[in-house]
C-alpha cells in the first residue's frame, strides 16, 4: 500500500509516517498543500492523508481540486477543527474520513484499515508467529500452544508491536508513542508498568524472559 502524507508540522509528519511504515506502508511525505497536490495528481496512491491548515492551499481545497479532476483516491483529513459544520465540510468536500486532532495512534491505524477496506484495497490481516506465540490479528487473541493468553486492550497493543519489531530494539519513547499515542498524558513510566505486566502473563509458559531490558534504552523480544 503506498500513501501520501500532506502535513506541515514536521513533528506530526514524522511520526505518522513512523507508524505507517512499522505497519508495512509505503508513504511519501509533502508540507505544503500545492508540493502535495502535485505530487497527488503524479502518483497513484492507495490513500491520501491530508491536514486542513496547509500553507500554499489548505487541505479542503486540495481535496476539491483532486476530485474536481476526477482522482478518486481514499482521502482521511486530519485537523483540529471539531464542529459538526467543519465536519461536513471535509466530508462533503471529498473526504472519505475525519480524525481530529489531538488522536491516538490506534484510531488513527483503524481508520486507515477501515478506509482501505471500504476501496476494497485492503483484506483482513492474518497471524504472526514467533517460537510458540501465535497473534491473531484478526480476532485480536493471542495464543501459546492453543492456551489464549487473557491480555487487556494495551496489552495485546503492546505484544503486537513487540511481535512487529523482534529482535529489534525498541526505545521506551518509541514504544511509548507507538501504544499510548503522541498527545496521551500517561508519563512513559507506564512503558515500564505494562512490560512487567506482560512478562507476568506470558511467565507461565517460561516466556517470562522473552521481553528483554536494554538497560538506559528500552526493549526488545527475542528469545534466547
Amino acid at each position: 500500500m503506498h500513501m501520501l502524507i500532506i502535513e506541515d508540522d514536521t513533528a506530526l509528519l514524522r511520526i505518522l509516517t513512523t507508524i505507517l511504515e512499522e505497519e508495512g506502508y509505503q508513504t511519501d511525505q509533502s508540507a505544503d498543500g500545492r508540493d502535495g497536490l502535485f505530487m497527488a495528481r503524479s502518483e497513484s496512491y492507495d490513500l491520501l492523508i491530508v491536514d486542513w491548515m496547509l500553507p500554499g492551499l489548505d487541505g479542503i481545497s486540495l481535496i476539491r481540486e483532486v476530485r474536481n479532476e476526477g482522482i478518486n483516491t481514499p482521502v482521511l483529513i486530519l485537523t483540529a477543527k471539531d464542529s459538526t459544520e467543519d465536519k461536513v465540510l471535509g466530508l462533503d468536500a471529498g473526504a472519505d474520513d475525519y480524525l481530529v486532532k489531538p488522536f491516538a495512534t490506534e484510531e488513527f491505524l483503524a481508520r486507515v484499515r477501515s478506509i482501505l477496506r471500504r476501496s476494497g484495497k485492503s483484506g483482513l490481516e492474518g497471524k504472526i508467529t514467533y517460537g510458540r506465540i501465535v497473534l491473531d490479528t484478526n480476532i485480536k487473541q493471542c495464543f501459546i500452544e492453543k492456551h489464549s493468553l487473557k491480555l487487556t486492550k494495551k496489552e495485546y497493543e503492546l505484544l503486537h508491536y513487540l511481535l512487529q519489531n523482534r529482535e529489534q530494539i525498541l526505545m521506551r519513547d518509541q514504544i511509548y508513542d507507538r501504544i499510548w499515542g503522541i498527545e496521551s498524558s500517561a508519563g512513559e513510566s507506564v512503558v515500564d508498568v505494562y512490560i512487567h505486566y506482560l512478562r507476568k502473563k506470558l511467565a507461565p509458559y517460561s516466556y517470562g524472559d522473552l521481553i528483554r531490558t536494554i538497560r538506559g534504552v528500552g526493549y526488545m523480544l527475542a528469545e534466547e
